[in-house]
């Protein structure tokens, strides 16, 4: 077969493909266009996905007070996910002071408790620093320099 190359039908090659479904999702909401991004292949649970994400748009100003948020069946059937998982996500976000809800006329993004918005941030930031501790820790890194570059990015920020 000299210069000739073998070409083997599609049909013939097994092809093992794993793929993750990842649902992207956009909903509207007052001020314009939300996006939530639900990944079902992650350790996290949906409804959590869906806490986290709506929390760190009114932390960060995206959702203001007053704003309405899509129905729980809305929402729902955006996401193609159960109703209850969008229930349970709007009864935490509920319950952690965040959104409120009035029967019948839907979900809002509640007034902000300044101490909330404080708290808040600092859980996250605890999470930050122990996964930059444990990785440090898996580098050999010291408690030293960790404070040391804290400073200094402290500093540059």
């Amino acid at each position: 077969m000299g210069g000739d190359f073998f070409i083997l039908p599609v049909d013939s090659c097994v092809y093992c493909v794993y793929t993750v479904y990842i649902a992207y999702e956009q909903f509207r909401l007052q001020g314009g266009t939300r996006q939530l991004y639900i990944s079902n292949s992650g350790q996290e649970p949906i409804y959590a996905q869906i806490t986290r994400q709506i929390k760190a748009k009114i932390l960060n100003g995206e959702l203001q007070q007053g704003d309405a948020l899509p129905s729980i069946r809305l929402l729902a059937k955006e996401l193609r996910i159960s109703v209850i998982t969008t229930k349970r996500a709007y009864e935490d976000l509920e319950a952690d002071g965040f959104i409120t809800t009035m029967p019948g006329r839907g979900s809002f993004v509640a007034p902000q408790n300044p101490a909330l918005h404080r708290e808040e941030s600092l859980k996250q930031m605890e999470e930050h620093l122990q996964h930059a501790i444990d990785a440090a820790r898996r580098g050999g890194i010291t408690k030293d320099e960790v404070r040391e570059t804290l400073d200094l990015l402290w500093e540059e920020s």
